[in-house]
């Protein structure tokens, strides 16, 4: 007797300002298949970017169901920000127009929320921050996310932000020596801020880091970003 498998399986999929990723994860959250990269497309535009992802979706096999990390504020699937892509996304209905084109349903969040997701213990005060083209950033409560906090793009030091002292363009300024300088600044400060009970460091400047972390600070694996999309679906 042939025993189907009726597992749930999801395209997690992280957007992010240099590179677009897919992997197929179970109903428990594991990975099905290798994960899939492509450099997101220039300029990043709403149809270029869903071209990329359908192509990658095609390489992943059968899924049924898709949860997209997207780096800006995302409302009800609609992009709201989009500091690091293009400004066509400002009120793009991500949700409804990947659903059209995968013919399948789609959930969107902010991408340092889904890396969230992916890292955190669910115990007390937990802080997300990933070091990419951008700084992004998530918040959770008791595992609960409290959301469209963006802490990238407020006031940081020297009448810059934290995603202007700490995004790439800086880092490939100042070097990785300042850079770090600087991150160590923004651990100190985001801990007064926040009085988190851990951090989580990712995003793929990470493996730049150098300096001395706090016991309650940790780096985690890029691949965070798409194992948290799992998370999407526990309704």
């Amino acid at each position: 007797m042939v025993v189907e498998n009726k597992s749930i399986l999801t395209l997690a999929v992280d957007i992010g300002g240099s590179g677009i990723k897919v992997i197929v994860l179970d109903e428990a959250g594991k990975p099905q298949t290798e994960r899939s990269r492509v450099e997101t497309p220039q300029p990043p535009k709403p149809d270029v970017v869903i071209n990329a992802i359908a192509s990658l979706a095609a390489t992943q096999g059968v899924f049924n169901r898709v949860s997209v990390g997207f780096p800006g504020v995302v409302r009800g699937g609609i992009t709201e920000t989009a500091a690091n892509l293009d400004s066509d996304w400002l009120g793009f209905d991500l949700g409804a127009a990947l659903s059209d084109r995968l013919g399948k349903p789609v959930r969107v969040i902010n991408d340092a929320d889904m890396q969230g997701f992916g890292a955190i213990s669910g115990i007390g005060v937990e802080l997300v921050v990933t070091l990419g083209t951008g700084f992004g950033s998530a918040l959770f409560l008791n595992g609960k996310l409290i959301p469209n906090l963006e802490i990238g793009h407020h006031p940081f030091r020297k009448s810059e932000t934290y995603e202007e002292q700490l995004g790439r363009e800086a880092l490939e300024k100042v070097g990785d020596k300042k850079w770090n300088n600087r991150l160590e600044k923004a651990i100190a400060s985001l801990q007064r801020m926040l009085n988190y009970d851990y951090l989580y460091i990712g995003g793929g400047e990470a493996k730049k880091v150098s300096i001395y972390l706090p016991p309650n600070v940790k780096i985690i694996p890029n691949i965070s970003g798409l194992l948290g999309g799992i998370a999407l679906w526990r309704d």
